[in-house]
């Protein structure tokens, strides 16, 4: 029973090496635009979904997707993810990360997409230009008080930004973002990177 073990072990432990060599081994340009196809499917179902979305992200200074996965094993949870944020005002796009450590008991793995909307401009550069971290949690159909618009679906994580959660299952009504540390990937927004 130990040599069976042993193997699973060795076996997932290649496996894993085999999967972090192979995402090295993308190139730049190849993150970039696998990057950008994940932010135009995530968009679209979004707008399958709930088709009031369009015209909400249409309307915000800017909006950032992110396509995250998060495991839980015993006590230790982490998850992390990569997208892209829109400023529709100048037309910029920045690559970003997410990342989130967490404790606590439960076991098992998630795929979700998150989707900010930024109303103004200061939640925008607030947001793009440090490391915003959110650690609370929030539950509630959001209504831009600025453009007097609705985010139905979404909820307020912050002045000024409105996130709609997607999981397998849907739009996620409650919205869990505790301790989530989102900047920007310095790697996919250097011109010179290869």
């Amino acid at each position: 029973m130990k040599k069976t073990k042993w193997f699973a072990a060795l076996l997932t432990g290649i496996m894993v090496l085999a999967m972090v060599s192979t995402a090295f081994a993308a190139t730049v340009a190849e993150r970039r635009q696998e990057t950008k196809q994940k932010v135009a499917d995530t968009l679209e179902m979004l707008y399958e979904r709930k088709p009031s979305a369009r015209t909400a992200l249409k309307n915000a200074e800017g909006y950032a997707v992110f396509v995250g996965s998060g495991t839980k094993l015993g006590i230790i949870g982490s998850s992390h993810g990569r997208g892209m944020a829109h400023n529709n005002k100048t037309g910029e796009d920045i690559f970003m990360r997410m990342q989130e450590y967490q404790a606590g008991f439960g076991l098992g793995a998630k795929e979700y997409a998150l989707i900010f909307a930024f109303i103004d401009r200061d939640a925008w550069h607030k947001f793009t230009s440090s490391k915003w971290s959110f650690g609370g949690q929030a539950d509630a159909t959001a209504h831009d008080g600025v453009n007097g618009g609705s985010f139905e679906g979404a909820v307020q994580a912050a002045p000024g930004i409105f996130v709609y959660q997607m999981t397998t299952k849907g739009l996620a009504l409650e919205l869990s973002l505790k301790g989530t540390n989102y900047y920007r990937d310095k790697k996919l927004n250097d011109p010179n990177a290869k």
